[in-house]
């Protein structure tokens, strides 16, 4: 009977644990979590973010629409949902079933504080036995090992979406009548939000590229597929300049550089090769239920006015130190203008070698004139990574040619193109941004808001098929002309994009000699001339006043403010100039022009035209030139702004390479004389991280043939109160000449790395700027009216003295040095002639300024 009972025990004990593992069994083969993240604040759904089986390696990201799917081997009770910049949430789920739990993230507002050490007696901060400084070492020895140009073949799909809006506005603001046709273009977000509650959109763009790298030779390609933009009215915004001007603010954010770009200034990593002695680090977390292990490191500016940014990263803890995530922003004290917050946050992904790449970057920025309060712009990019691959190499013809391409219906794809390949969906009040722009434009309140605008910031008065300007150009005075009135204007794109004229005419009461210009343009590809690229034939008449050797930069010289000048101001000529121009630009940014030219010239003011024959002076009334001329120009990643009297560079690392030859031809069209110029110009910035940026020009010519000193090389001299960048501040109009010469111009700026170490005086936010110029040159023997009378002889003033001098007694030099960013705009520089101060009304030292509106 014993036997029986325990034999029907044991077959029950073994029939419970049989049924008891099967359950356990079913349970761990069937856990299935799905569901969305999103933001609590906002209802946006969240990508990359990590969930995972609490106290498990597995885990799962979020996709692009904050969708995750989590299968587990286990019985498990709580997952972890965790992402850089949010509280981490704990769920319970039930296991062994399949079931759906919606996550909503809260942002963790402390992972944007400064940190903070706080202890009962406040230790200095070292980088020596500095666990922190050791970690960051080590990533900066693995740097090279983790970056995309590590793997021999890298692709990838690239979406990229900005979005900029007026910021800050408020309910005062909102409802004032001036936007009592304009409220369906206001949207609302959390007040606690970057940008505040009440924005306004104004642009967005969004762009899809296919992008194509090869490590050897090195080869790095973007081809877009896809381009879409708001677009306003091209008489008054020049729609690709601004998209330009946009894309050269907010670049691609890449760690693992030493610097990276930002608002068209250079900010060191927190971990280039010399953060350590920049930044402060300080380990403030580690992570171990997650795989690999993560280490967040916290780092600071040393100096909180310095070109630094301030966040926290996270190292994977797997051997190859990586950056898996990156919360970067700055110091509110950072020598940055306008800029009221910044926030980038930077996620990475495992590739299949077992390293992490960018998968995903969000730059948020809010700007103000007054950093603390009222109305503003806030902006930001967002850029996706999709369908990374490594070691696929493609065809030659994949990697050749520009490196960046644009598909030839990149800007055709529509409303369902976009909605298949977008990564994520559109809020309604994004979606509705390209509409409501393309409605605001048919308000008629807008229409002449936008034309008011037009005429105070580029000086054109839009009549429809012709505008009228510009308008600082009206009034002007000159001690040849006296009191000088002008009128002008062009036709515009409302007429014709193929053909275009303009012209102006202006009387000056004291010569009483009236002066004019017309020019007529065709277009020969179809676009604006002011559109680039640019192919277009031009023939223009002139006859007007110059100041022989004046070369204003992005100024007219008829403008107001250069009726003000120092010194001797009466030397000039009256000029006829017949011009044909043909221009051909490439989207390589490589360009030619091609140019015949018919000048006649006069003397003017105190300035005359005598030479000396069988020792009598003889007065030589004027000079007529013919000259075929030919300029080839390569600016390789060129950008600007096309304004609508000049482009505006937009600065890059990039050089540009001009050269030009001229031909003079005696007896073609009344030409006197034959000669042969050649010119070469090479213009470069330099990116000096934490020490700023310098400015450098160099150019040489060489001027073959006999000719009288008007026809020389007259130096670029400015006796304006306007620093002048490409002339020379301390010389004097016609001062010198040369028929060969070379030159260089250092402008460097210092961003404040000095001043800003300065207590009381950081608070200013000014910075330093030097700068050097130099000049050599020389005329030869032939050249020379000391040795040839019969030559035009150099002009004196009343004292008998010259006026126009050789530099064959050594080189012209200028040394300046001055402050800019003075309340944010201006720059003042004291500048110090070198050389030659013995000649009369040299000046020695003189102060120009100059007005810079820069972040």
């Amino acid at each position: 009977m014993k036997k029986l009972i325990t034999s029907l025990l044991s077959k029950n004990i073994l029939l419970l644990l049989v049924l008891l593992s099967t359950t356990l069994f079913v349970y761990a083969q069937n856990t299935v979590i799905k569901g969305t993240v999103t933001d609590a604040r906002t209802h946006e759904t969240m990508p990359s973010v990590t969930v995972s089986f609490e106290g498990t390696n597995i885990g799962q990201s979020s996709d692009n629409q904050g969708n995750y799917l989590l299968n587990g081997d286990g019985n498990f009770s709580r997952i972890r949902v965790s992402f850089i910049g949010y509280k981490t949430i704990f769920k319970d789920i039930i296991p062994g079933k399949a079931q759906v739990v919606d996550i909503s993230m809260s942002e963790d507002r402390r992972t944007l504080t400064e940190v903070v050490i706080k202890s009962g007696k406040k230790a200095r901060y070292t980088n020596k036995n500095n666990p922190a400084v050791e970690l960051i070492r080590k990533v900066i020895a693995h740097k090279d090992q983790n970056r995309v140009e590590n793997f021999n073949y890298a692709e990838y799909q690239q979406y990229e979406r900005m979005i900029f809006s007026l910021s800050n506005l408020s309910e005062k603001f909102k409802s004032k009548k001036i936007f009592k046709n304009y409220q369906f273009l206001f949207t609302e977000q959390d007040s606690t939000a970057i940008g505040g509650k009440n924005l306004l959109p104004v642009y967005m763009e969004e762009k899809l590229s296919d992008n194509y790298f090869r490590k050897s030779p090195y080869a790095k390609k973007q081809v877009i597929q896809a381009n879409k933009q708001v677009k306003y009215d091209e008489n008054f915004i020049d729609n690709e300049g601004l998209k330009t001007y946009f894309n050269r603010m907010y670049m691609d954010i890449e760690i693992y550089d030493n610097n990276i770009p930002l608002l068209g200034n250079q900010l060191l990593s927190p971990i280039a090769d010399g953060a350590p002695s920049f930044y402060k680090f300080f380990i403030t977390d580690t992570i171990k239920d997650v795989t690999p292990q993560l280490i967040e490191l916290s780092f600071t500016p040393r100096n909180t006015t310095d070109m630094l940014f301030a966040g926290k990263i996270y190292i994977t803890m797997d051997g190859n130190y990586a950056v898996q995530k990156a919360l970067l922003s700055v110091n509110k004290h950072i020598n940055l203008n306008f800029v009221r917050q910044m926030q980038t946050i930077l996620q990475f992904e495992k590739t299949e070698g077992g390293r992490y790449r960018l998968s995903q970057s969000d730059l948020k920025i809010d700007f103000g004139l007054n950093k603390n309060k009222g109305g503003g712009i806030y902006g930001e990019r967002i850029v996706v990574i999709n369908n990374f691959a490594t070691n696929k190499p493609r065809p030659q013809e994949v990697y050749s040619g520009p490196a960046q391409m644009i598909a030839y219906n990149a800007k055709e794809k529509g409303d369902d193109f976009w909605k298949v390949n977008r990564p994520d969906t559109l809020k309604s009040w994004q979606a509705n941004i390209y509409k409501n722009i393309d409605s605001l434009q048919t308000i008629p309140s807008f229409k002449r808001t936008m034309k008011l605008v037009t005429l105070f910031v580029a000086g054109y008065d839009d009549l429809g098929p012709f505008e009228v300007g510009p308008v600082n150009t009206f009034y002007n005075f000159n001690p040849v002309e006296g009191f000088r009135l002008r009128l002008g204007g062009r036709t515009t794109t409302a007429l014709s994009k193929r053909y275009y004229f303009e012209t102006y005419g202006a009387y000056g009461f004291k010569d009483e000699k009236f002066k004019y210009f017309l020019s007529g343009t065709y277009s020969l590809n179809d676009k604006s001339i002011y559109s680039f690229p640019q192919e277009y034939v031009r023939a223009s008449v002139q006859h007007d006043t110059k100041v022989p050797g004046q070369e204003l930069q992005f100024v007219q010289e008829d403008n107001f403010l250069m009726s003000f000048k120092r010194g001797l101001n009466e030397i000039y000529t009256y000029n006829d100039i017949f011009r044909v121009d043909y221009v051909h630009e490439y989207l390589n940014h490589f360009s030619y022009k091609f140019e015949l030219k018919s000048w006649n010239q006069s003397p003017a003011g105190v300035l005359y035209f005598q030479n000396i024959l069988n020792s009598q002076v003889h007065n030589i009334n004027n000079l007529q030139t013919t000259e075929l001329s030919m300029e080839l120009r390569y600016a390789p990643h060129e950008k600007f702004y096309q304004g609508k009297l000049y482009r505006t560079p937009i600065p890059d690392k990039y050089p540009i390479f001009t050269l030009r030859y001229q031909e003079g031809i005696k007896d073609f069209l009344k030409g006197g004389y034959n000669y042969q110029n050649v010119t070469a110009n090479i213009t470069k910035r330099f990116y000096l991280s934490q020490l700023g940026f310098t400015d450098v020009e160099a150019e040489g010519g060489y001027i073959f043939g006999k000719l009288p000193y008007p026809l020389l090389d007259i130096h670029h001299a400015n006796q304006s109160y306007a620093l002048q960048l490409e002339s020379y501040n301390m010389m004097n109009f016609l001062e010198f000449v040369s028929d060969h010469y070379a030159s260089i111009n250092v402008d460097h700026h210092f961003n404040g790395f000095f001043f800003n170490k300065v207590p009381l005086l950081e608070k200013l936010k000014l910075r330093e700027v030097i700068s050097f110029k130099s000049l050599w040159g020389g005329v030869r023997e032939e050249n020379n009216p000391a040795n040839d009378p019969s030559q035009l002889q150099f002009p004196s003033n009343k004292n008998g003295m010259p006026l126009t001098y050789t530099l064959n007694n050594g080189p012209y030099m200028e040394a300046g040095a001055g402050v800019e960013n003075i309340f944010k705009v201006l720059r003042l520089d004291v500048v110090r002639r070198l050389s030659y101060l013995d000649h009369p009304d040299a000046p020695r030292w003189g102060v120009r300024a100059r007005v810079v509106v820069q972040f």
